[in-house]
């Protein structure tokens, strides 16, 4: 990367104050720059780096500008600004780059001239590849899927027939869409598989992180609306809805037939039990349980902050007694009220 500061204010939009003609190398922290970078402040508790960076230029915003001295761009949300240098200058490479000549395609799969199909992938009858695509190393597309335009799939990921993604989705490594639901019935103690004849449909610019696994339906399809969000490890089960601008942080697991609102936020280690609806705009804390639904937006936590041990010990300790000492009070009460 090499490119001035008056270029990055223009892709950005954002107000240049000082040297538009410095060229900066790279993006780094305000601690470990150097004066070939730009750094960026996004959180007030970082405010005092900027008396000591080395940063050739600083993206902040126009309440921080006046703490800072050198090269600045004022941004209206400097993490935001971040983000999108980040994407301006990425070079991540291409998960696959042409046909390569030992994918194995079916010749009843429709797959763009634009795509490309990394080493040892598997392309199934009737699947669909959409234009410029691209199909990492030893990737499954199971029969009749879909893979919609621009969208990016990294090696090892597995999608089974019939799943839909949308377009501009990028999918992480060894990720699976489409597998069975947990579906089965009891017969006289003996398991009884519930075929799971649904699917699952994706929509536009969504993004799953590695060893992801999404469900495919019992009968209806798991649904993942647009831009949304998936870190990795987490488990979505059959018949899940997640609608648009939803982001659900790592080793989340959301089970069957519920449905998660517009613009959540699910923290990480998050668990919700099945068949429950989540409204709009509700965020949970990393680690919060969920047991019924939520109607109202807001907050919502449930997981418990660490202690040292000993503190631990002793509230397990006065945890166990709770059932007796709640023995004692009601006979307490009992007492008391034969008094009056």
């Amino acid at each position: 990367m090499a490119i001035s500061l008056a270029e990055i204010a223009t892709h950005l939009g954002a107000e240049l104050v000082g040297d538009g003609t410095l060229v900066v190398s790279g993006i780094q922290t305000l601690e470990k720059a150097k004066s070939d970078h730009i750094s960026f402040l996004a959180n007030k508790k970082y405010r005092s780096q900027l008396a000591t960076t080395q940063a050739g230029a600083v993206m902040l915003s126009a309440a921080d500008a006046e703490h800072f001295d050198g090269n600045k761009l004022v941004c209206k949300d400097p993490y935001v600004a971040y983000a999108k240098l980040a994407q301006f200058i990425d070079s991540t490479p291409a998960s696959a780059s042409g046909i390569h000549p030992t994918a194995v395609i079916s010749p009843d799969a429709q797959v763009s001239e634009s795509a490309n199909i990394g080493p040892m992938a598997v392309i199934e009858a009737g699947a669909v590849i959409g234009e410029h695509a691209q199909i990492g190393s030893h990737c499954f597309i199971g029969q009749n899927a879909c893979i919609g335009a621009y969208t990016k799939l990294w090696n090892n990921v597995t999608i089974y027939h019939e799943v839909k993604l949308g377009e501009h989705c990028l999918v992480q490594a060894s990720t699976v869409i489409g597998a069975d639901g947990f579906g089965y019935a009891n017969e006289r103690g003996q398991w009884v598989k519930i075929p799971q004849l649904g699917s699952v449909i994706i929509g536009d610019h969504v993004e799953i992180g590695a060893s992801t696994t999404i469900d495919r339906g019992a009968i209806d399809d798991t649904v993942i609306h647009s831009n949304v969000i998936i870190d990795n490890q987490c488990q979505i089960a059959h018949n899940v809805e997640i609608c648009e601008g939803t982001a659900i942080a790592g080793c989340s697991v959301i089970a069957g037939s519920t449905k998660i609102g517009r613009y959540c936020q699910i923290g990480g280690l998050s668990g919700i039990t099945g068949h429950v609806e989540i409204c709009d705009q509700v965020v949970l804390t990393g680690r919060s349980m969920v047991t019924s639904g939520i109607s109202e937006p807001g907050i919502y936590s449930s997981g418990l902050p660490h202690v040292t041990n000993k503190e631990w010990r002793r509230t397990i300790a006065h945890l166990r007694n709770i059932g007796d000492m709640n023995k004692r009070i009601k006979a307490l009460e009992a007492e008391l009220k034969s008094q009056e």
